[in-house]
């Protein structure tokens, strides 16, 4: 069996730092499967735990879930290994293993068997047609050398007692299928179709279509194909089917504070604080899965309030559906780590909703449990108290202990144009999966010059700047003043910051003459900015420190020319405004021309 080779290649990994041997005193385990995926892991579980006694299930690292019998004496375990297969319940490749390769228990969900001392096998076995689950098809994995197997040990003299067998006749398990509800019946078919069995209609009548799935059902789980599920065949194919949720432990919660109840993930999520309006509910398991309850008094203007704070919020990732009508909204954010689900809705002034966090690539399991937690949510008498939580820390960064959605990087850039094309430093707009204007406007490189460092961008919907640059492409003469516009601290003011200099060379370090070399002390956040002479034209762009082993003195700060920045224009289509003015301009007017041309430029995820 390939799957319980490449289990052995994962057992001798993590046994391989352990030089002792084990005595005959050590609790010890059977091994009779494992599986890369957790989802099939509890399928087989479940089956097994149907005929075996002693069934759990535990993480053995490297993705793979092990099903081992136990614990039991090495002695025990040495007979249940060779009455089992014997008696064709158990794959004749399993083998014994140790409590110090197991990891968390994942089946049967909530247990602790590793605490447990040893237990005592059944005692009788009867001589029986394989209780062995349908082998797994699989993706074929790498072969790996097979672990050593005891030595072959005398007949046993206990017998081991296996579960009694299902003696339900197929006429008295119809008639116990005639006391289903209709509801009852509708999700046994449910179950049916998510198993890939059926795929009619969901109308709880159990027609030729229905009899036929069950039969290949039974087929598929090694039952008789007599069409009509018994009493505990209904429960096993139940179990199948609610698997996912059996292993998060779903179950239903309410919240008196927060006037909610819902059914959650308890096995994953525990309850952590109050800051209105959430109710914290953080990961206590691997998984990595949270949960937020909303509630909070308020009217429609507080609801649309709430559904823009959201956005901006981390755990809200920005691919995926929004929609806001009337008194309700969802948001489904989709990154790179996380889905999460966000619904809220307006009720006799009270906002009440959920938000589900959970990791990518476990999709079947959060689509069940979001789908539960939506049919569950129901309201109840109690709101959260907006005042809660005021003694909470603050942080610019934090919204009610969430964290608020930050860029990768954010450098300053300038418009060059009416249409709102900009001019940006090429390294604050490389490998982005968003780049954004201000923070609300999405833009697109059109040009760059990966040799001067420089990006042109063209926002997604057209802009209407305050003030555009005039480029100024005569020489100015050494030693004049100027002035860098731009977002020093990335941000986190609310307008650019003026940083004042001279013009020390009007060639760069090693004399290139699209370069130019200022006298100011400019921090990272100001690349891109425009560089402006005392009649307000913009004579270059910052750029960004050289990059390598390379630090230049504190107060020398390089920039591309506006000739430079011309050319490259050029190839985007655009053509800049000329500079003609050369008085002086005031103060506030130095200002104002600033704040109108320069933006902030930010690169996201």
């Amino acid at each position: 069996m390939k799957n319980l080779i490449a289990a052995v290649m994962v057992l001798l990994a993590l046994t391989a730092t352990s030089a002792s041997a084990q005595t005959g005193d050590d609790v010890v385990w059977v091994q009779i499967e494992a599986h890369p995926s957790l989802r099939v892991a509890q399928e087989r579980a479940q089956l097994y735990s149907s005929v075996l006694a002693d069934v759990n299930g535990f993480a053995l690292g490297g993705s793979w879930y092990g099903i081992v019998l136990g614990p039991y004496s090495r002695a025990d375990a040495d007979r249940v290994l060779q009455v089992y297969r014997s008696q064709q319940q158990i794959p004749q490749d399993s083998f014994i293993a140790y409590t110090r390769n197991f990891g968390q228990q994942y089946w049967p969900v909530g247990a602790n068997a590793l605490a447990q001392t040893p237990v005592t096998p059944p005692t009788e076995a009867p001589v029986a047609e394989s209780a062995t689950p349908t082998p797994v098809t699989e993706a074929p994995v790498a072969e790996a050398p097979v672990a050593e197997t005891p030595a072959p040990q005398p007949e046993p003299t206990v017998a081991v007692q296996l579960p009694e067998r299902d003696l339900e006749s197929p006429a008295e398990a119809r008639r116990s299928e005639a006391a289903l509800s209709a509801d009852e019946r509708k999700a046994l078919q449910i179950a049916l179709a998510a198993a890939g069995f059926y795929n009619s209609s969901i109308d709880g009548a159990f027609g030729a279509g229905t009899r036929r799935s069950m039969g290949e059902w039974q087929a598929f789980n090694g039952l008789e194909a007599t069409g009509v599920l018994t009493t505990r065949q209904r429960q096993m194919l139940m179990d199948q089917y609610n698997a996912p949720l059996i292993s998060v432990g779903m179950a239903p919660h309410t919240d008196a504070q927060a006037g909610i109840s819902i059914d959650m993930p308890m096995g994953e999520v525990t309850f952590s604080r109050y800051e209105p309006p959430f109710a914290h509910y953080d990961a206590k398991g691997d998984l990595g899965a949270r949960v937020l309850l909303i509630s909070q008094p308020g009217d429609r203007n507080t609801l649309y309030g709430l559904y823009d704070i959201m956005q901006t919020l981390e755990i809200v990732p920005l691919n995926g559906p929004r929609e806001k009508s009337g008194d309700s909204f969802t948001l489904e954010g989709r990154g790179s780590k996380i889905v999460s689900y966000t619904q809220a809705s307006l009720q006799n002034g009270e906002i009440k909703g959920f938000t589900l966090i959970w990791p990518t690539g476990d999709e079947e399991r959060r689509a069940r449990v979001l789908a539960a937690m939506k049919a569950s949510f129901a309201r109840t008498t109690g709101v959260l108290d907006p005042a809660a939580g005021a003694d909470s820390e603050q942080h610019i960064d934090l919204v009610s202990g969430l964290e608020v959605r930050r860029p990768k990087m954010s450098r300053s850039g300038f418009y060059i144009d009416s249409k709102g094309t900009i001019v940006t430093t090429l390294e604050g707009v490389q490998q982005c999966g968003r780049i954004t204007v201000e923070q609300d406007h999405r833009a697109e490189i059109v040009a760059q010059d990966s040799t001067l460092g420089v990006a042109v961008l063209r926002p997604t919907d057209p802009l209407a700047p305050i003030a555009v640059a005039k480029l100024r492409e005569d020489t100015l003469r050494l030693q004049s003043e100027v002035t860098v516009s731009g977002y020093s601290y990335e941000g986190v003011l609310g307008g650019p910051t003026l940083t004042f200099g001279t013009l020390a060379d009007i060639k760069g370090l090693n004399g290139e003459p699209e370069l130019q070399r200022l006298a100011l002390a400019a921090l990272p956040g100001d690349a891109g900015g425009p560089v402006i002479d005392i009649s307000g034209g913009v004579i270059g762009m910052l750029l960004p420190p050289p990059a390598g082993n390379r630090v230049l003195p504190e107060n020398v700060s390089l920039a591309a020319d506006a000739s430079a920045l011309k050319t490259l224009l050029a190839t985007a289509g655009v053509t800049p405004t000329e500079s003609t003015d050369r008085g002086a301009i005031s103060p506030d007017e130095m200002n104002r021309l600033a704040d109108g041309m320069t933006v902030l430029v930010s690169c996201w995820e």
